[in-house]
């Protein structure tokens, strides 16, 4: 009986520390930018004063004339756009202030094979009507909890449409928009991932991917959440030594609450177990270990690790509107370069990017010293993410290559690619040109018990 009550007393405490810590939310004036000056997720929707970044109108919204539908691989709505220009090493010093340093360093380490083909700009952003009115709630109610551990009072939307509060709580802010952006609802894919070597020798590591994203279930609310954002399920089903593996992973809400909960199953051992280490910089074996627990989806999972500072917006070259990288039926060995993906596959334009910088705290543990993102304005993506050693050096440049799912309609990654410049190697997630369908996004509402550790080795086939 004392054990109970030290943990219900404890549990009063982490409460009052969680509601003591929350920062404010912008009043409804501040809010009532937003689908006006500010589009309904909070970036300007102006263009900029060159004209070389266009006014945001309304984002995609429809499917180019012979989409069929979820599933099918999309159609290049922008067929005619041309390559404007192209930047590599003879020249990027004239386009220096729109480049991350990580592109600056792959134009660098691979000066022959590396360049951006930039287009026009392309504001295609956008979201459904419900999750626009989810945004004005929260642009009002939402609150960080503790030192980013969580959240409270948003839903269904971008809590922080409108940054507020002090630097650090921008950088914050900014980094939440990024782990509960919009998606869709349900998601499944039969993708691949590879870990391509110096000599460009890669195996494929093929999975079936679920996804149920709760925090946007249009039939639930912030009290349903049960302090889930989202459920995942991935089943290993190539190659032989890793086939029948799966992962289920509950990512929580509020980590001082409850941190996230994670499960393996081992087909050879035919049995299901907890995956405390499911974070961080774990190393994921089937990337080759080019790629950590927490690089997974760009970013993700908890931010007590590192001091945050928001360092403004500006103006950035990054990945956009790349649905020839997507096409059904290209080879993976046309996509796939020695040393990155093909350059005359990829799509750059110019866009107003959110840049935050980590640095690790003093007597923390974490393989990267300091990590800048660029964060897309408009569809709150990481698009670009520096990463460095600890002794202050540029060592992995990651890359959210974009586009628009006009499906659902928003912008998410087509690609996302992790390029280690030390080791001159990369990994890429997402591959599936070679398969019949690509992303399935339902609005299906699954019992949640499909996504319990019982399910696991049921489920799971070798």
């Amino acid at each position: 009986m004392k054990y109970k009550k030290n943990v219900w007393l404890g549990g009063l405490l982490a409460l009052s520390f969680v509601a003591s810590s929350a920062t404010a939310a912008v009043s409804s004036s501040q809010a009532a930018r937003l689908g006006n000056d500010l589009t309904p997720f909070g970036s300007i929707k102006a263009g900029n004063e060159a004209g070389t970044i266009p006014a945001w109108t309304g984002g995609l919204t429809e499917p180019p004339a012979g989409y069929e539908g979820s599933g099918q691989h999309h159609i290049d709505p922008f067929p005619d756009d041309k390559v404007l220009f192209e930047i590599n090493a003879s020249n990027m010093e004239q386009y220096s202030e729109h480049l991350s340093d990580g592109v600056k360093a792959m134009l660098e380490t691979y000066p022959t094979t590396f360049r951006i083909p930039v287009y026009q700009s392309r504001r295609t952003h956008a979201v459904p009507d419900w999750v626009e009115e989810n945004i004005k709630k929260n642009a009002t109610n939402a609150r960080i909890v503790g030192e980013a551990e969580g959240l409270k009072g948003a839903y269904g939307g971008y809590p922080f449409p409108i940054l507020h509060g002090s630097n650090e709580e921008k950088a914050w802010q900014v980094i939440w928009n990024h782990l509960v952006r919009w998606r869709g609802i349900n998601v499944t894919r039969r993708s691949s991932e590879v870990a391509v070597q110096t000599n460009g020798d890669y195996t494929l590591v093929t999975s079936q991917q679920e996804a149920f994203v709760n925090f946007y279930n249009p039939e639930g609310s912030e009290k349903d959440l049960d302090n889930v954002i989202f459920y995942y399920l991935s089943f290993t089903q190539s190659p032989p030594r890793l086939a029948g593996g799966a992962i289920l992973v509950h990512e929580t809400l509020n980590q001082i609450v409850s941190p996230r909960n994670g499960w393996g199953y081992n087909a050879g051992q035919r049995r299901v177990r907890r995956a405390p280490n499911l974070g961080y910089d774990s190393p994921i074996a089937a990337a080759d270990n080019l790629r950590t627990a927490d690089d997974t989806d760009i970013f993700n999972g908890a931010m007590d690790r590192y001091n945050w500072k928001y360092e403004g917006l500006k103006e950035i070259y990054i990945p956009y509107n790349n649905y020839r990288i997507g096409e059904k039926g290209t080879p993976y060995s046309e996509i796939l370069g020695i040393t990155h993906l093909n350059p005359d596959l990829t799509r750059w334009e110019l866009h107003r990017v959110h840049v935050v910088e980590a640095t690790l705290k003093d007597g923390e543990r974490h393989i990267y010293g300091k990590r800048r993102f660029y964060v897309d304005a408009d569809s709150w993506n990481t698009a670009l993410l520096d990463q460095y050693d600890g002794r202050g050096n540029l060592w992995r440049v990651t890359m959210g290559i974009l586009k628009n799912y006009y499906e659902l309609p928003g912008v998410w990654t087509v690609l996302d690619v992790y390029h280690d410049l030390q080791a001159r190697r990369y990994h890429v997630l997402g591959l599936d040109t070679e398969e019949p369908n690509t992303r399935v996004f339902t609005d299906d509402i699954p019992n949640k018990r499909y996504f319990s550790p019982s399910s696991l080795r049921r489920r799971s086939v070798r």
